[in-house]
C-alpha cells in the first residue's frame, strides 16, 4: 500500500468509526469535513463510506389527550393499524392476547399486547373499586375489604410471560444469526484474499470476485461491535484485488463505469430527497441509499472526487434539514411546557376553592372543561417533563372532579339530575335519528349511548320510560343504516372496460412544457374517470391501482406549489372513492369529514382566541401570546385548503 493509499485508508477510518457511534445529524458534516481535510485527493474507499445517520427520535405519551406520536422500531408494522382494545371485557381481551400470540409474528405484537395489558388493568382496577364501594355503602370498614379473586388475572400474566419468552427467544435468534453472517463474512474475505495468488485465467478469477462480492451483499447484517472493523478488512482486500490482480484493462475500465452508473444513480436519488415533503422519511431513505452505496465497487479516478462531493453535498443538505426539523420541534416543546405551567396552575387555583353550592359547581366545571379543552389543543411538552406537566395537570382536574362527586354523593336531587341528563341524551338521539350522514351520526349515536351509561340511576318510575325512549332513536337510525345499505348494487362491465381505456391514455399522455396545459390534461382525465360509473367489485382494487399509478406518475413530475399538488392529489382520491362500489356515499363521507374538521378547526381558532387571556398575568405572555397568534394564522389557512376540497367535491355533485 503506497503513501497515498495510506492516506485514503486514514480518511475511510475516520468515516468508519463515526458510523457506529451514535451522533446526531448536527456533527456529519463536522465529521465528513475533517476526513477530507486530511487528505485532499481522497480515493475510491472515501466514495463507499458511509455518513453517521443515527439520530433518536424524541417520542412522547399523554394519554386520553389525542395528543399520541410514536416512531416504531423497525420490529413493528407503521402500516398496521392499531385495535381498539377499550371496549373489550376482561375475558375478551384474555381472549384477544391468546389469539395475536397464536397468529401474529412475535416482533410485530408490541403495541397490541402493551394496549390489551393496560386495558384489562384498567378495567380490573374498576371493578375493584366498584367493589371496595359496594362493600363500604354496606355498612362494611375499608380496612376490612378483601378484594374477590379475578379468575382472568392468572391467565393474563400467564400469556404475557410467555409474550416475554417468546419476545426473548426471538431476540437471541437475531443476535445468532448475526454471529452466522460474521463467519460467511470472514470466509469470504478470505476468499478474496486468496484470489490474488491464484493462478486460473483473469476472466475466471475476476467471476470469482464478482460472486463473493454478490454473496457479500446477500449476507445480512452482523454485530454492530465487530462492523467497523469488518468493513475496513473487507474494503482493504477489495482494493488490493483491483491492485495488484492482472486484470486486463478493458474489464476493469467496464467495470469502473458501471459502478459509476450505479453511484450516479444513487446521487440522483439523494438529490430527489430534498422534495420529500417528510424531512424524517428524507433521513430514513438516505440511510438506505448509504448503505447501497457502501456495496458500489469503486470508480475510476478522474470520476471518484466529483461523484463523491456530489453525493455529500446532499447528505450535509439533507442533515441540515432535520437538524433544523428537530430544533424546531424542540423549541415548540419548550413554547407548549410554558403554556401547560400556566394551565396547571389555573387548574391547581379551581381545586383549591371550598364550593358549597351546585349553582357554583356548574361555574366551576365549566372553567375546569374550558382549561382541559385549552390543554387539548397544545401539543407535547419536551419528553422529561411531558409526564411530569400531564400528571400535575390530571392531578388537579382529579382532585376537583373528586370533590365535585363528593358534594353530590348526598345530594337528594341526584337522580333527579341524572333523568335531566338522560332526557337530554333522548333528545339528541332523537335529533340524529333521521340523519342521512351515516358515519358521523353512528359515531355521534354510540358515543351518546357510551354516555348514557356513566350517567347514574334515576328515579325508578321513570328508568324504564326514558330508556325505551332512547333504545327506540337509536333502533330506529340503526334499522334505516341497514336498510340503505342493503340496496347498494354494483356490477358494471362496461364501466370497467371504459376506465381500463382511460388508463391507456393516461399512460400515453406525454407532458409538455407547458404545466397549465399538462394540469388542465391531468384535470380533464380525472373529470372523465370520475364520471364513469362502479366495476365489477373483483377487479376494483386492480383497476384503482393502475389509475392511481398512471395518474401520479405524471402528477409528481409536474412542479407545481405543494398546495396545489396536494389538492391535485385530493382531487386523485376522491375520484378513486367514486369507483368504489361497495360504498356509494364514500365521498360523501369524505366531505362530511372534511366539513366536521373545517368547523372544529374554526372552534379552536375561537378557543384559542377566547383563552388568550389565560396567558396575560404568567412569564413570558407576549410570546406565548405570539405563539398562539401565529398558531390561529396557520389554522386559517388550513381553512382555506378544506373549504377548497369542499368546493372540488361539490363540483362532482353538480357534474353529475
Amino acid at each position: 500500500m503506497d503513501t497515498k493509499d495510506l492516506k485514503d485508508s486514514q480518511v475511510e477510518n475516520q468515516f468508519g468509526k463515526a458510523e457506529n457511534t451514535n451522533v446526531t445529524s448536527a456533527n456529519v458534516d463536522a465529521v465528513a469535513e475533517k476526513a477530507l481535510s486530511n487528505s485532499p485527493e481522497h480515493d475510491e474507499e472515501i466514495d463507499e463510506t458511509l455518513l453517521p445517520l443515527n439520530l433518536e427520535e424524541d417520542t412522547s405519551l399523554e394519554e386520553e389527550h389525542d395528543e399520541e406520536v410514536e416512531y416504531d422500531d423497525e420490529e413493528e408494522d407503521d402500516s398496521a393499524e392499531k385495535a381498539d382494545y377499550s371496549q373489550l371485557s376482561r375475558e375478551e381481551l384474555v381472549g384477544a392476547l391468546k389469539s395475536i400470540l397464536a397468529t401474529k409474528p412475535i416482533q410485530r405484537i408490541r403495541a397490541e399486547v402493551e394496549s390489551i395489558k393496560v386495558n384489562f388493568y384498567k378495567k380490573h382496577k374498576a371493578e375493584y373499586e366498584k367493589k371496595r364501594k359496594e362493600f363500604i355503602e354496606a355498612g362494611g370498614e375499608a380496612a376490612q375489604f378483601v378484594a374477590p379473586e379475578d379468575v382472568n388475572e392468572p391467565q393474563i400474566k400467564e400469556l404475557l410471560r410467555q409474550y416475554r419468552e417468546a419476545r426473548a427467544n426471538y431476540n437471541r435468534g437475531l443476535e445468532d444469526e448475526k454471529t452466522k453472517n460474521l463467519e460467511t463474512k470472514q470466509q469470504i474475505i478470505e476468499h478474496i484474499k486468496e484470489l490474488i495468488n491464484s493462478t486460473e485465467s483473469v476472466n475466471h478469477t475476476f467471476q470469482q470476485f464478482r460472486d463473493l462480492q454478490q454473496k457479500w451483499r446477500e449476507t445480512g447484517p452482523v454485530p454492530q461491535a465487530v462492523l467497523n472493523d469488518l468493513w475496513e478488512t473487507y474494503h482493504h482486500h477489495v482494493q488490493n484485488f483491483y491492485d495488484y490482480i492482472k486484470i486486463n484493462k478493458e474489464l476493469r475500465d467496464l467495470d469502473l463505469k458501471r459502478n459509476l452508473e450505479e453511484k450516479i444513480s444513487l446521487c440522483e436519488k439523494a438529490e430527489e430527497l430534498l422534495l420529500e415533503s417528510s424531512i424524517v422519511n428524507a433521513f430514513k431513505k438516505l440511510q438506505k441509499y448509504h448503505n447501497q452505496w457502501r456495496e458500489v465497487g469503486p470508480v475510476s479516478k478522474e470520476s471518484r472526487t466529483d461523484v463523491w462531493e456530489r453525493f455529500k453535498e446532499v447528505t450535509s443538505k439533507i442533515n441540515k434539514k432535520h437538524q433544523e426539523f428537530f430544533e424546531s420541534l424542540r423549541d415548540e416543546q419548550k413554547k407548549n411546557l410554558d403554556a401547560k405551567t400556566v394551565l396547571c396552575e389555573k387548574a391547581e387555583e379551581l381545586a383549591a376553592v371550598n364550593i358549597g353550592s351546585a349553582k357554583e359547581w356548574n361555574k366551576r366545571s365549566k372553567e375546569m372543561v374550558e382549561l382541559q379543552k385549552v390543554w387539548k389543543t397544545i401539543g407535547f411538552a419536551p419528553r422529561k417533563d411531558n409526564q411530569k406537566i400531564y400528571d400535575r395537570f390530571r392531578a388537579a382536574c382529579d382532585a376537583f372532579f373528586n370533590k365535585k362527586r363528593d358534594f353530590y354523593a348526598d345530594a337528594r336531587e341526584g337522580q333527579d339530575n341524572n333523568l335531566q341528563l338522560k332526557i337530554e341524551l333522548c333528545m339528541q338521539a332523537e335529533a340524529l335519528k333521521d340523519s342521512n350522514e351515516w358515519k358521523k351520526a353512528t359515531e355521534e349515536l354510540i358515543a351518546l349511548q357510551k354516555h348514557w351509561k356513566e350517567v347514574g340511576p334515576v328515579p325508578r318510575k321513570h328508568s324504564d320510560e326514558v330508556w325505551k325512549r332512547f333504545r327506540a332513536a337509536c333502533d330506529y337510525f340503526f334499522n334505516r343504516k341497514s336498510e340503505h345499505f342493503s340496496k347498494v348494487d354494483s356490477k358494471y362491465e362496461d364501466n370497467l372496460m371504459h376506465k381500463e381505456q382511460l388508463i391507456l391514455e393516461i399512460e400515453a399522455y406525454t407532458l409538455s412544457e407547458d404545466v397549465e396545459v399538462n394540469l388542465t390534461a391531468l384535470k380533464e382525465f380525472q373529470r372523465r374517470w370520475a364520471e364513469i360509473g362502479f366495476v365489477p367489485i373483483q377487479q376494483k382494487d386492480s383497476i384503482q391501482k393502475r389509475y392511481r399509478e398512471a395518474i401520479n406518475k405524471h402528477f409528481e413530475s409536474l412542479r407545481v406549489d405543494e398546495g396545489k399538488r396536494n389538492l391535485l392529489r385530493f382531487k386523485s382520491r376522491i375520484d378513486n372513492m367514486q369507483g368504489n362500489t361497495r360504498q356509494e356515499n364514500k365521498v360523501r363521507v369524505e366531505r362530511d369529514k372534511l366539513f366536521n374538521k373545517l368547523r372544529q378547526i374554526e372552534s379552536d381558532i375561537t378557543l384559542w382566541e377566547n383563552n388568550i387571556g389565560f396567558f396575560a398575568k404568567s412569564k413570558n405572555a407576549e410570546q406565548m401570546i405570539k405563539d398562539v397568534e401565529n398558531k390561529i394564522e396557520r389554522a386559517r389557512d388550513e381553512i382555506k385548503m378544506l373549504e377548497e376540497k369542499i368546493r372540488m367535491i361539490d363540483n362532482l355533485d353538480t357534474e353529475e
